[in-house]
Parts: C-alpha cells; sequence; structure tokens
C-alpha cells in the first residue's frame, strides 16, 4: 500500500512532532522526503536518523512566515528532488492560545502568515507541476477546532478553518488533472509542541470517547495513508483523527 519508490516528498515543520513521524515514515516507505524547518540542528539530526535508518531525505530551512523564504523552500526542494516534488505535506503551524481582546496584531499577522499564506503559496508553487504530469498528493495538517468554537482559540481555529476550505477549493482546482488534496484534524496530540499545555491537554482529551491524547504517529499514519495510492479516490476530504471528538 505504501510503496513511495522514486517519490519526493516536502514535509513541513519536519523536525519534530507530527512532522518529523510523517517524514520518517515516508521516507521508511521508500520516498526522498525533503525535511523542512526552522531549526538547522534539529533538521540536521532528522535527516540523520532517516540516512541511518537507510531512507533518503534532506534537510532545507525555512522561516515560513516570510514569503520569500517560503518561495526559496519550494525552488530549493524542486532543486534537490530532481525537479518534481510528488507529496506535499503542510505540517508546520503556530497556535498561540488567548482571549480574543488581548490578542496582539502582530499575532493574527503571524498565524496568517505561517498557517495560511505559506501553505497557499507552496500549493501555488508545487501543484502546477504535479498537475502537468497528472498526478500528485497533497495533505494539510488543520485541527479538530477548526469545526467548532472553543474559547481561546478563535485565531487559531479560524486560520485553520480557512486551510480546510482551501483543501476543498484546491481538490476541485486540480483533482481534474490527477492531483489529491486533502486534510487530517487532530485532536489533542501529545508533541514537543503542546507539552507547554501542560494537564490542559489532558483535560482537553478527557472531552473525546478515547479519553486520552493521541501521538504524533497516529497522525502521520492516516498522513501517509492519504498520500498513498491506497487513498486514490479520496478527494477534497478532511481526516478527523481526534480520538472520536467529531462524535460528541
Amino acid at each position: 500500500m505504501n510503496d513511495y519508490a522514486g517519490k519526493t516528498a516536502l514535509v513541513t515543520g519536519a523536525t519534530s512532532g507530527i512532522g518529523r513521524e510523517t517524514a520518517t515514515k515516508l521516507a521508511a516507505a521508500g520516498a526522498h522526503v525533503i525535511v523542512s524547518g526552522r531549526d538547522l540542528q534539529r533538521g540536521e539530526s532528522t535527516v540523520a536518523a532517516i540516512r541511518d535508518a537507510g531512507g533518503r531525505a534532506d534537510f532545507v530551512a525555512g522561516d515560513l512566515s516570510d514569503a520569500d523564504s517560503v518561495r526559496h523552500l519550494a525552488a530549493r526542494a524542486l532543486e534537490l528532488a530532481g525537479g518534481r516534488i510528488d507529496v506535499l505535506v503542510n505540517n508546520a503551524g503556530i497556535f498561540p492560545f488567548g482571549p480574543t481582546a488581548e490578542t496582539q496584531e502582530s499575532d493574527i499577522d503571524a498565524v496568517a502568515a505561517v498557517n495560511i499564506k505559506a501553505p497557499f503559496l507552496l500549493v501555488a508553487a508545487l501543484a502546477p507541476g504535479m498537475a502537468s504530469r497528472g498526478n500528485g498528493a497533497i495533505v494539510n495538517v488543520t485541527t479538530m477546532v477548526a469545526s467548532f468554537g472553543m474559547s481561546g482559540m478563535a485565531l487559531y481555529g479560524s486560520s485553520k478553518a480557512a486551510l480546510q476550505l482551501l483543501t476543498k477549493a484546491w481538490a476541485a482546482e486540480f483533482g481534474p488533472s490527477g492531483v489529491r488534496v486533502n486534510a487530517v484534524s487532530p485532536g489533542p496530540t501529545r508533541t514537543e509542541g503542546t507539552a507547554a499545555m501542560g494537564e490542559g491537554l489532558d483535560q482537553l482529551a478527557a472531552t473525546t470517547p478515547a479519553g486520552r491524547p493521541g501521538q504524533a504517529a497516529d497522525v502521520a499514519d492516516a498522513i501517509v495513508f492519504l498520500t498513498s495510492d491506497a487513498a486514490q479516490n479520496i478527494h477534497g476530504a478532511v481526516l478527523p483523527v481526534d480520538g472520536g471528538r467529531i462524535a460528541v
């Protein structure tokens, strides 16, 4: 099912958490993975781990809050991948929480840049090449709070709601050319990034039927499935990986 031999994948936010798990799994399945992130040391560590396991990977540093850096990432990824990216995983995101009245304008701009603009620019740069070859897969990582309101998460949730709409719009735009665009919607997931939530993560997870936080590998498995040939007739879907929160 997950044979990625000869394929290349770009994964943003791939130096930790869900992104690192996804990059590792795609490489284990045979893909040449372009690992992207802001931290050079973590990027090199991720690439080294993949190579030590027999996979192929390269690191490209990128600041997704800067449009020129995003464009450079796309160009450099294409260069390292021999001119073609077959899989794009828009995983990187920032998630400041807090009351609306205390949200700074700079926070709004940063979240919009990383969570919406960067995926938009990457799809604009890479999806046409996939379409010209008649094959490709894109997965956007959203969140369960893109689908319902939660106090303190207006900015984060709305940015990911926009990404869910973009997922469907891009599926309609690029699907006829053989490019599948889907999303995964994680619930409370234990990663380096959510460690700062402390007991709040467990309390949020307690609202789900599973009753516990998920693991980064749970979400990565869903991403690998959606980019695989086993999902070849799935377009514009938002797959919940949220411990069943969608059911309540």
